[in-house]
């Protein structure tokens, strides 16, 4: 293990008017400008469909785009919340599209998925936070694509009965991943709309409904935690069962977010990968481009081995 990292601890969030510091060449990332990008942007607007890949402004799109593999967003584009770090647009939706479940499986069909990552916005105008949809998403994608292992990506479902959520592992996904996406005293400044203890109790609750199921949560560094809270979360999620972590680097969508804090070293998140797999991971995903369903079809095969690898050595 390396040493301790040297970590400054800022007793408040850098903001806009406070600029990031300069990015470093590990960060850097190149446009989608490959046919295979163009043919999955053009299959979702016929569909009527939308990614986090671009909303969120992802930056390993080329990389995924080229794959063709793209991580859907459901319930449309605009979200209920105001996170600090989040590049899709808030304010108050639209309809829920009741097509949107068939469209989204003849897309599955159409890119030749094998594994695919379904997330939302929050909807915290719907009385269910759009579990049913969810559910309905997951239906429609067995329906057409039953080889296709299918993960879910899901807001916290706060103040909503506690049958939304059960309605969603009750469609059986493969994995279900929802992020707690930075350290609890961040919270306030970072994800206002949010609650940690909360989003740690769904996790906990997922394994409680099914034990079976894979769980999954991440985190972004980069925003002025420090290395003593990131491993406290760590413990917490371990603590609340989840199988699968991540850790990526922040990066300021626009002016208007938050800015980065630091750029945490490759050495660094390579520290954290090797102290996360020591507190009983199944997998773990940690390098400064890590983002949550980046390289999903990949992961879900490793987590399946590493389960049946751990299960054979008890």
């Amino acid at each position: 293990m390396m040493d301790t990292p040297i970590i400054r601890h800022p007793e408040k969030v850098r903001r806009p008017d406070n600029p990031s510091p300069r990015k470093p060449e590990w960060i850097r990332v190149r446009a989608p400008v490959s046919h295979e990008a163009a043919e999955v942007r053009q299959l979702m607007r016929s569909k009527n469909l939308f990614t986090v890949c671009e909303e969120a402004a992802c930056p390993n799109i080329g990389e995924c785009w080229k794959r063709r593999h793209a991580t859907f967003m459901i319930l449309g584009d605009i979200c209920t919340r105001a996170c600090a770090f989040c590049n899709v647009r808030t304010g108050k939706p639209g309809h829920v599209d009741d097509q949107e479940p068939v469209n989204l499986a003849d897309s599955v069909v159409a890119m030749g998925l094998k594994h695919v990552v379904i997330t939302s916005v929050d909807r915290d105008d719907l009385a269910d936070g759009g579990a049913g949809h969810f559910h309905r998403c997951i239906t429609e994608v067995r329906n057409l694509a039953p080889s296709c292992s299918i993960e879910v990506l899901t807001p916290d479902f706060r103040d909503k009965p506690e049958g939304a959520l059960a309605r969603v592992v009750e469609a059986r996904p493969d994995v279900f991943n929802h992020n707690l996406e930075t350290v609890p005293r961040l919270y306030p400044a970072i994800r206002p709309g949010a609650r940690y203890f909360h989003s740690l109790k769904l996790l906990d609750r997922v394994k409680t409904i099914d034990p079976g199921l894979f769980t999954k949560s991440g985190i972004m560094v980069g925003l002025g935690e420090t290395r003593e809270e990131v491993l406290q979360v760590m413990d917490d999620m371990r603590s609340a069962g989840v199988d699968f972590l991540t850790i990526g680097q922040y990066l300021q969508p626009t002016l208007k977010h938050v800015a980065v804090d630091r750029f945490v070293t490759p050495d660094e998140f390579k520290d954290y990968a090797d102290i996360a797999r020591g507190k009983g991971f199944l997998m773990v995903a940690s390098s400064p481009l890590t983002r949550s369903s980046h390289h999903a079809d990949r992961d879900f095969e490793d987590l399946r081995k590493a389960r049946q690898d751990a299960a054979a050595t008890k």
